[in-house]
């Protein structure tokens, strides 16, 4: 990972939507800070196009994408993405499953989460469990103790075992049925929404985050960004971001937001 200081200018002249996820990205400590929040709104006042892309639920997503300076939200690691249409003043939202879908998995969910719960101790079901309409959110370190590395991917196997899709983020293990994830749930908001392709916009979008979920975005997106505390996971050639900011969690987000800006500025 190269440091952000090295990102050419014309690069980041260049960048017309920044991705991000939340937390440890845009929140330090389990708090939103006034200085990432500012970022955000910076970023959207110079018209930079923002979309947040996390593992939080649909009941965080809907307050975020109505009261945030924010273009849309890309929740439950890319089942669905909300986004606020102002004029009309009604959230709007795209899902990859319809309800009766979401009913099955829901169940199916329940035992793999009885299984988890009694063969890791320590671990627990996330807080924010009862507004997610998609996945499985077990907490490692979130309100519980952190657990051992082992523990974690003890988690992981469950639920891969019960044929679900599991990704570890910097507090939760998130597990799901089906294929998706957030980079292809961030080609179909680009599509829909804009117009846009992603595979052709790739130079000109920036993703910045914080753990191996968000592999996906780094790995494809040349100029993405990972703050500091990206170091704590040592992600695998291929899987980390680009660049890395000189701050950790929202106070790299601020770094990077004002690298756009001052290009865009010069």
């Amino acid at each position: 990972m190269r440091p952000l200081s090295q990102m050419p200018a014309r690069v980041a002249a260049g960048i017309h939507t920044v991705f991000s996820d939340i937390d440890d990205t845009l929140t330090t400590e389990g708090q939103l800070t006034v200085s990432a929040y500012a970022a955000l709104a910076a970023l959207s006042e110079a018209s930079l196009r923002v979309v947040l892309v996390t593992g939080r639920p649909a009941g965080w997503c809907d307050h975020i994408a109505r009261m945030w300076p924010v273009d849309a939200v890309i929740g439950e690691n890319g089942a669905f993405y909300f986004w606020y249409e102002a004029a009309a003043r009604k959230l709007m939202s795209r899902h990859v499953f319809d309800a009766t879908v979401r009913a099955s998995n829901s169940a199916r969910m329940a035992a793999v989460r009885e299984t988890i719960l009694r063969e890791v101790p320590g671990c627990a079901l996330a807080s924010d469990q009862f507004c997610r309409l998609y996945d499985l959110a077990i907490d490692f370190c979130e309100d519980v103790p952190p657990l051992p590395a082992g523990a974690v991917q003890r988690i992981v196997r469950l639920m891969e075992h019960a044929g679900m899709t599991a990704k570890v983020s910097s507090i939760h293990v998130n597990g799901w049925f089906g294929r998706y994830d957030k980079l292809s749930m961030a080609h179909l908001l680009l599509r829909e929404r804009y117009g846009l392709e992603l595979e052709a916009e790739r130079e000109r979008c920036v993703f910045v985050g914080d753990s191996p979920n968000d592999a996906p975005l780094f790995a494809y997106l040349p100029h993405s960004v990972g703050v500091a505390n990206v170091a704590r996971f040592q992600l695998p050639l291929g899987q980390a971001p680009a660049y890395v900011t000189p701050s950790p969690c929202g106070a790299g987000f601020a770094e990077l937001a004002q690298t756009l800006l001052a290009s865009r500025e010069s």
